[in-house]
């Protein structure tokens, strides 16, 4: 009786939470061989998947086990596997993420794929999957992210879709989708990102998308969607790409032709008798949302332009067939080089991928935080078993899959620029937000791990409006890369909007230019204080190319930190750029040494490029600022329209601050004095 009181408990326990039963048999490993035998028939992938073995041990190639040794995640992707997805993958009821994408499976989804109730996050995306959507995948109480893009899939986006309220990303992509966006994907409320670009879809956009507040990219390229786009959408500004769709119009929209008819006019009013509503058409007008008018046997007869429609249809189901083709096959070659590149670096003793590391760790943010692999990591214990770093940077870190997925594998068209020492790409997470990713071969790091986890202490404590915020960080051993994630900034740097043409929309007006100065004062004041309560902070390499600007052209100092991660010769390489285009101090040359007073010539140098917008200041408009000759050093482009007293100033402190003695330059608290002490004047 005792016995049967004692279990009875845990029986009950173990219905109402089934990630927390304990393991019983083999019921797992009997699941992970029938989708073995399924995801990898000829067996060349899957090999470490034995029947005997032990998925939490770290041998199970991909696979991730939480601290009850239940299977919580399988990470896949890009592994070439050739089979299917078997329903078998329903038995991993611990399942968070499911990561397929970048393989050659076929066959259609399995709806068993519902009964996953914790899962998370499902990446079947670049693959050749056919058939319809499982409208049970609505049944997925915790799903935040379903890529299904790039595949073979038909048939209609299920109503049941709008049942996911955890979703934030829904990605349909380049498949062959027909019919209407539902109305139910009105209900999405944490939905930020929706891409139904290349299928067939038809109908009107839904005004219940406009509603959705968190929503930040919707993209509806090349499909067959007719009406008015609700006006709403704007809001998104880039964010919105609707091209190719033949009978869509919009108001503000850029890739959208406007609409013939007044907007407060409804098609049922029109009167054809009404002169004012002479030349328009039902058509013209927005269908009301997932509405289909059908049209009489007769009136089908009649239309002249049936027949040509058709044609036109056809033709351009073709031209999207053959495009989303020639990227598919393009983006898996580019997989198939790196792989090849990977391997090829691997055989030459750099690095090699390491065995995947039995960790996972629920995450504070809606990331989901895992680490893959053992090798070189930060956050190790060090030798006397003292953890190197404090336990919050748990809550930064990402893993090699989610930065893989916002860059699209490091895709050419993300590249934002390219040096020795590192690559900046543009990324999407997988929450839907833009972020800037530097990607730092690993021997430009610190050796001292210690070193390391200090420096990303400090870099990750920066918080101020004009420093660009790093969001996170990534280390791989596999890839021999440590990633650095921030905040994307739309305006691009600075060095863009010098040496502009007049009328090619980068010439910056008096009033930006100042604010930028101004705030790039305000950005290098914060790492001289001690507002951190760290050390003064040297940012050692600051310079037009450095500055990012936001939507609001509010100037963002990027990098502020970074030399506290660099191994010394990555630093020394970085600055002969920097020497290069005059920003280095000439007291550098002598004394190896950087300083406050270093910050503070570089800062000198770009009031010069701003002022002047000019990348390169040479000998004369030097001589122009230290006489005040206002005409020779001001950029013509502003056509006499600056403040002469600002420009006054901004000549002085720049004189000042490039002063070839250190002690002759202004401290940046007497920069900021200075600057706060324009008056408010208008543009002359």
């Amino acid at each position: 009786m005792d016995s049967v009181q004692f279990l009875l408990p845990l029986f009950l326990l173990s219905l109402a939470f089934p990630c927390l039963q304990f393991v019983r048999g083999n019921e797992e490993l009997r699941a992970l061989m029938e989708l073995k035998s399924s995801l990898d028939p000829e067996g060349k992938v899957l090999g470490s998947w034995t029947s005997g073995g032990d998925p939490c041990s770290g041998s199970f190639q991909g696979i991730l086990c939480n601290e009850h040794r239940k299977v919580a995640n399988i990470s896949l992707q890009g592994k070439e596997l050739s089979g299917w997805l078997s329903p078998a993958v329903a038995e991993l009821k611990c399942l968070s993420g499911l990561f397929l994408h970048y393989n050659n499976l076929s066959r259609e989804i399995p709806r068993e794929i519902s009964n996953l109730t914790d899962l998370g996050e499902l990446y079947l995306d670049f693959n050749n999957l056919t058939g319809n959507i499982p409208p049970e995948l609505g049944n997925m109480p915790n799903l935040q992210v379903l890529q299904l893009g790039y595949n073979q899939l038909v048939g209609a986006i299920p109503n049941e879709m709008g049942s996911l309220k955890q979703l934030t990303v829904l990605d349909l992509q380049c498949n062959k989708l027909t019919g209407k966006i539902p109305l139910s994907l009105g209900n999405l409320e944490k939905l930020r990102l929706l891409n139904l670009s290349f299928n067939n879809l038809n109908g009107s956009i839904p005004a219940t998308l406009a509603d959705l507040a968190n929503l930040r990219d919707l993209d509806i390229r090349n499909n067959s969607l007719s009406g008015r786009v609700p006006s709403a959408l704007k809001t998104l500004g880039d964010g919105f790409q609707g091209a190719n769709n033949l009978d869509l119009c919009g108001l503000g929209f850029s890739t959208l032709k406007a609409c013939s008819n007044d907007p407060t006019l409804d098609p049922s009013q029109i009167d054809i008798s009404n002169p004012a509503t002479e030349g328009l058409h039902p058509k013209d007008f927005p269908e009301p949302a997932n509405f289909h008018l059908h049209c009489s046997q007769t009136h089908c007869s009649k239309s002249r332009m049936f027949p040509q429609a058709l044609i036109a249809a056809s033709v351009l189901t073709i031209i999207i067939t053959f495009i989303c083709v020639g990227l598919f096959t393009f983006l898996r070659y580019r997989r198939q080089k790196q792989r090849i590149r990977n391997s090829s670096e691997s055989s030459e003793g750099k690095l090699s991928p390491d065995p995947p590391k039995e960790l996972y760790k629920r995450s504070l943010s809606p990331l989901v935080n895992l680490n893959y692999y053992n090798g070189w990591d930060p956050m190790t214990d060090d030798q006397n078993g003292t953890r190197l770093s404090h336990e919050y940077l748990n809550r930064y870190r990402f893993n090699v899959d989610e930065i893989e997925s916002a860059t699209q594998y490091f895709s050419e068209a993300n590249l934002l620029s390219k040096s020795k020492l590192s690559a900046v790409y543009k990324g999407i997470l997988r929450d839907g937000s833009l972020v800037a990713i530097r990607s730092i071969n690993v021997t430009c790091c610190k050796t001292e791990e210690a070193e390391f986890v200090n420096g990303l202490n400090l870099v990750l404590s920066l918080r101020h409006e004009n420093l660009v915020r790093l969001r996170g960080f990534c280390c791989s051993a596999s890839r021999g890369e440590c990633f650095l994630v921030y905040d994307f900034a739309p305006k691009g740097d600075l060095s863009q909007y010098l040496d502009a043409e007049d009328g090619s929309g980068h010439v910056l007006d008096w009033s930006k230019r100042v604010s930028i100065i101004k705030g790039i004062a305000k950005g290098i004041g914060y790492l001289h204080s001690n507002e951190t309560n760290n050390p003064t902070i040297i940012h050692q390499n600051i310079s037009v190319e450095k500055v990012v600007l936001d939507l609001q052209f509010n100037p963002l100092i990027m990098d502020a930190g970074l030399p506290k991660l660099l191994a010394d010769d990555a630093v020394f390489s970085a600055l002969k750029v920097s020497a290069a285009m005059g920003y280095l101090a000439p007291e550098y040359i002598t004394t190896g040494r950087f300083t406050e007073k270093s910050d503070i010539y570089a800062f000198g140098v770009i009031i010069l490029q701003v002022v002047s917008g000019k990348t390169v200041v040479g000998s004369s408009i030097r001589m122009a600022v230290e006489s005040f000759r206002f005409e020779d050093f001001v950029d013509t482009n502003l056509k006499g329209r600056f403040t002469k007293s600002e420009a006054a100033m901004l000549a002085r402190l720049a004189v000042m601050c490039t002063h070839e003695l250190p002690d002759q330059r202004p401290t940046m608290v007497e920069v900021i004095q200075e600057l706060n002490g324009f008056p408010a004047q208008h543009a002359s």
